[in-house]
């Protein structure tokens, strides 16, 4: 089962997909559009881009603010889903990415990226960061409904 995770901007769309095992999320591209509100080729590349990964599920970035407020951004993300949700026949997930963005500027910069070139490519990380969120809560999630279910006792 592979997931895509999108971090959903008015300028641009960072996309990451997870391996085959759902483990581990890796930055694909940056999808750059010239006006915010022309979605078409966007949502065209990332269909390409389901088909090509065989992606079975989409975790969306969701924009809260930090004191867990909806804003302009929250709007325009969840018409985005919808959009997705119509288009592909997906289910499509929202995640917090509160910070992300920030984290993501952070392991650019310790990674020696310079500045000039970090732009292109922050969403992609930051998709990664989402999509690795959601990977790692399955994971939890999983491991915790192992270690609930009753021990299977041996008849001696």
């Amino acid at each position: 089962m592979r997931v895509m995770g999108l971090d959903f901007g008015s300028k641009t769309t960072g996309v990451a997909v997870s391996d085959l095992l759902g483990f581990t999320a890796q930055g694909v591209e940056t999808i750059t559009r010239k006006d915010e509100n022309k979605l078409r080729q966007t949502c065209a590349r990332i269909e390409e881009l389901i088909g090509e990964y065989q992606i079975e599920t989409i975790v969306l970035g969701y924009p809260k603010n930090m004191n867990n407020t909806s804003g302009e951004r929250v709007e325009k993300t969840l018409a985005f889903k919808e959009m997705l949700e119509r288009r592909t026949g997906l289910p499509v997930i929202l995640w917090d990415e509160r910070l992300t963005t920030t984290a993501a500027e952070q392991i650019l910069i310790e990674s020696g990226v310079r500045r000039e070139n970090r732009k292109a490519v922050i969403d992609k990380v930051a998709a990664s960061l989402i999509l690795q969120g959601y990977l790692d809560s399955l994971a939890i999630s999983k491991e915790n409904m192992a270690n609930t279910q009753p021990m299977e006792q041996s008849e001696e």
